[in-house]
């Protein structure tokens, strides 16, 4: 028996009624409120209120009513039903509908001691659900029973803002993802995301509820996964001392998804913050990681003094010296140089990670580093022009002595001559490192170049005027035996010229060589060929 057999109890037809009636029908009402409330997981008292809520609604609708208003009260022990008109007392100015309202003078007559904000019964109707409209009941209903559940899911959560619960993810939208808290559903916007996580439908995962908010809808509810307190509410539930008060988490600085730091306290001698966080072989802190999906954490130890805290903070690289401002706002802290990289931090999130946890502006600096900026700095420029020229004073002897010699008579110049003039005593300056001009390095360097080039073309040309021209005629031009040098039959300057030539001359050799013969066919090749040149 559901939510419609309610219906059919509460607004039966009139045959139903004439068959059902009396004590039946009261039980069978009972009995349908209990089955409501375990479906809707509802308080029983909760559905009994929304039903008198309806019936009312419907009822004073009936012309019976005249007007007034209705009071139903359901007994939750046998079910009787009670349907009341009734009247609500009010001031004389607020009288707004008389027949529904009441003068405090009028109620007095009808009941003493009747004030404002009182109702007074005026009269009874009879219980016939026949004559109550269905629908208008059965809408009232449900939304009662809408408002009654939105007000015990917000009375459930508004107090456990702040709390660390286990929900599944169920649904994973483009701007926000769904999660299943069990009667309710929860929130999880985008802000509150890790961009180093990926959620998908059905993940059990662990969220820190941020807010809980009552709206037109409902409840709303707003999770986390980047709030630096979801991390401490784990570490509130691995490390058993922290949650009974011996060991503080001081702060924390995080980077969801991506690295922590948190700065522990002991309040209890003999108790190792760190090494309790962490665990024994790491089991402590392994579990936590695990809920944050890898995410890496350091835990420091925190100390009062703000130059060690700060030491801590960057750990894991060591610290040579911590160097505050006046204000204290700002910190210089020197590390050794192999040690500057580890403790910058990839992208400097370990140097950002330790200012947000010491709350203060680090500036992290190498032993060299920091040695040449305290260093003051050398004069040099002053040094080459005070070495480059005298001294005024030395300067003005060295005129006044010339000046001296030149206007001197010449018997005076005569005989002071083989007497020297003592030379100025100037102090040696000291050796100063020599100022390179680049640009004329360069160009004296391009000259050189200049120079080699020149005297490497002038060996070309000399090479090319010792070899023979190949273009010339003269290289071709070959007198014949018995002729002149003039003589156009002694001239070869034709390729075929070249060839006969050629073969006369091995002719000669063969001749030489015992081969008159064939050379003398050379020779004759040769013979034609000069010829035919004619």
């Amino acid at each position: 028996m559901g939510l419609a057999h309610f219906f059919v109890v509460i607004c039966p037809t009139h045959d139903q009624v004439r068959v059902r009636h009396g004590r039946k029908m009261k039980s069978d009402l009972l009995l349908a409120v209990t089955q409501l409330a375990a479906e809707r997981n509802l308080p029983q008292a909760v559905v009994v209120s929304a039903i008198e809520a309806a019936l009312a609604s419907a009822y004073k609708r009936d012309p019976a009513a005249g007007g007034q208003d209705v009071l139903v009260h359901i007994d939750p022990e046998d079910g009787d039903v009670t349907v009341s008109t009734v009247r609500h007392v009010v001031a004389p100015d607020d009288v707004e509908d008389e027949f529904a309202q009441v003068t405090v003078e009028a109620a007095q007559e009808l009941q003493k001691g009747a004030q404002a904000g009182d109702y007074i019964v005026t009269g009874e109707l009879e219980y016939n659900p026949g004559r109550i409209a269905a629908q208008t009941a059965k809408q009232v209903v449900m939304q009662r029973l809408r408002e009654a559940e939105r007000d015990l899911v917000f009375d459930e959560f508004v107090d456990r803002a702040g709390e660390v619960l286990t929900a599944t993810i169920q649904r994973v939208d483009s701007r926000q993802i769904i999660v299943d808290l069990g009667r309710a559903e929860a929130i999880l916007p985008p802000a509150e995301q890790s961009q180093f996580e990926r959620y998908r439908p059905g993940q059990q995962l662990k969220f820190y509820v941020l807010r809980v908010e009552r709206t037109v809808r409902g409840p709303e509810i707003v999770v986390s996964r980047t709030h630096p307190d979801l991390l401490r509410r784990l570490f509130e539930v691995e490390v058993p001392e922290i949650y009974n008060g011996v060991i503080e988490i001081k702060a924390i600085a995080r980077e969801a998804g991506s690295r922590s730091k948190v700065a522990v306290v002991s309040h209890q001698a003999g108790v190792d913050a760190v090494g309790a966080c962490v665990g024994l072989r790491g089991i402590r802190i392994q579990n936590v990681v695990n809920e944050l999906l890898g995410e890496k954490i350091d835990v420091i130890e925190w100390d009062e003094d703000p130059k060690r805290f700060i030491a801590n903070s960057l750990s894991p690289s060591s610290v040579d010296r911590v160097i505050l401002s006046d204000d204290g706002e700002t910190a210089v802290v020197l590390v050794p140089d192999r040690q500057l990289s580890l403790a910058i931090g990839r992208e400097g999130q370990n140097a950002r990670l330790a200012a947000k946890l010491t709350t203060r502006k680090i500036d992290i600096q190498g032993e060299t580093q920091w040695a040449a900026a305290q260093a003051p700095p050398e004069p040099v420029a002053q040094a080459v022009a005070t070495a480059a020229q005298p001294s005024a004073a030395v300067a003005a002897e060295t005129v006044l002595a010339q000046t001296a010699v030149a206007t001197a008579p010449p018997e005076a110049k005569g005989a002071a001559a083989p007497v020297a003039t003592p030379a100025p005593v100037v102090a040696k300056p000291k050796p100063v490192v020599p100022v390179v001009d680049e640009e004329a390095e360069l160009l004296k360097l391009e000259a050189e170049l200049a120079e080699l080039e020149r005297q490497e073309q002038e060996r070309k040309e000399a090479a090319r005027e010792a070899t023979i021209d190949v273009s010339s005629g003269d290289l071709w031009q070959v007198g014949g035996k018995g002729s002149s040098e003039t003589e156009e039959a002694g001239v070869l300057r034709f390729a075929e010229d070249i060839a006969g030539f050629r073969e006369q001359g091995e002719g000669r050799r063969r001749r030489t060589g015992g081969g008159g013969g064939g050379g003398g066919g050379g020779g004759g090749g040769g013979a034609r060929r000069k010829g035919g040149r004619r």
